[in-house]
């Protein structure tokens, strides 16, 4: 299909066409991060597209920096009572074309209903995969510390002289201090209409996930002024999040529609 950019401003664009035709454009090494999750409920088909993993692989791999990072946030469709397990078939391959797996993260859903349906048989399905992988050993780790570590005992350190002259160092226990810790590789956050978004318009599309979740990876793994990359960018909350943490981004989707609504996102912030 023909590649048109609906929004190109200052480095940053969105443009709609097929994911693989428009990497094919990129020069190797271009991309600092990528943050993106696949449309694996309908794994061969969206809106009418195929979806090529192995080509956006092989073109994800081209383009991402030594030292990128690709954070790939996908499930497991259920088929005829068995999940499908395409999320580990796609990290192998992913593995076997050069990446590391780095981590295997978890995002956990709360705050959601779920259909009666999902209690039969089986238990509730509230999480998704958020693979981290690397080309070679990451360039940035910034981890979040916002783990509610228990107070500890802090030692403020002092001196006493003694009657003979001689000096003593003393130790005051001080309880007040709080620590926070790095977090763990467990991640929650709350989801659904104005809580994962207040970009009503964001829920236009499907699939959705959280903006915290996508701000808290280019804050883990990216640099002010890195270039941040989702290839199949929905309604552009990867694209938004960037451009709010002063980061430059590319987003793209095949389907206009998507595309539409990410540049109407991104024209609300970028003054902000």
């Amino acid at each position: 299909m023909e590649m048109e950019v609906v929004y190109k401003r200052n480095r940053n664009a969105i443009i709609c066409g097929d994911c693989v035709e428009v990497m094919n454009k990129f020069p190797d090494g271009k991309i600092d991060l990528v943050v993106t999750s696949p449309p694996y409920g309908n794994f061969r088909d969206y809106k009418g597209y195929s979806f090529n993993f192995e080509a956006i692989a092989n073109q994800l791999f081209r383009v991402v920096k030594d030292g990128g990072v690709v954070v790939w946030i996908t499930g497991d469709a259920t088929m005829g009572g068995s999940e499908t397990g395409t999320s580990f078939e796609q990290i192998l391959y992913f593995k076997s074309i050069g990446f590391r797996l780095h981590d295997t993260m978890i995002y956990v859903k709360t705050g959601i209903a779920f259909p009666s349906t999902q209690a039969h048989a089986r238990y509730h399905q509230v999480f998704e995969y958020m693979f981290v992988l690397s080309k070679g050993k990451p360039k940035v780790f910034c981890p979040i510390c916002d783990r509610d570590v228990d107070r500890t005992i802090d030692y403020t350190k002092k001196t006493k002289r003694d009657v003979d002259g001689r000096v003593k160092n003393m130790h005051t226990k001080n309880m007040d201090k709080q620590i926070w810790g790095k977090r763990y590789n467990l991640w929650q956050y709350s989801a659904g209409i104005n809580v994962s978004s207040k970009d009503k318009i964001s829920f236009n599309h499907p699939a959705t996930f959280p903006e915290r979740l996508a701000e808290d990876h280019i804050l883990s793994w990216s640099n002010e002024g890195d270039i941040v990359l989702d290839p199949m960018c929905g309604s552009g909350t990867t694209c938004k999040m960037a451009m709010l943490n002063k980061r430059k981004f590319i987003g793209i989707d095949i389907a206009r529609e998507y595309c539409n609504i990410a540049k109407e996102r991104i024209l609300k912030y970028e003054k902000i």
